[in-house]
């Protein structure tokens, strides 16, 4: 299989493991989509390079502020929440999650299909 075959693979495997999880995607962290689950209507190159100006500012503020090295970004909104997670060295997983979502088990399974991206993107 190919990578992109392999990154698909992985977040429909995300996408069953978690019923809280709505969309989820492997983004460059210089703004590109490299593999997608999301909903029609929302458009992979705008979702994309928000994940990277929000990427950039959270590396830039860790930095700031002495916290180390970016591992997460969370935002919380009426309907939901976003979470990007680092998946190595030039990538991240995104993921939109419902408002009434298991956040645990939520960060579990990002972690998990984070960790399986890394090494798909070796």
């Amino acid at each position: 299989m190919s990578r992109i075959e392999n990154l698909n693979k992985a977040l429909s495997k995300l996408q069953s493991s978690s019923s809280d999880l709505e969309a989820c995607a492997v983004v460059s962290e210089d703004g590109l989509i490299i593999a997608s689950s999301l909903h029609q209507g929302i458009e992979e190159a705008r979702v994309a390079a928000m994940s990277a100006a929000m990427l950039s500012m959270g590396q830039r503020t860790a930095a700031e502020l002495k916290r180390g090295r970016l591992e997460q970004l969370f935002v919380k909104g009426e309907e939901g929440y976003v979470v990007i997670m680092n998946a190595g060295p030039h990538a991240v997983m995104l993921a939109l999650a419902r408002r009434d979502a298991k956040l645990g088990l939520l960060f579990l399974d990002l972690s998990r299909a984070a960790d399986e991206v890394k090494e798909i993107l070796k």
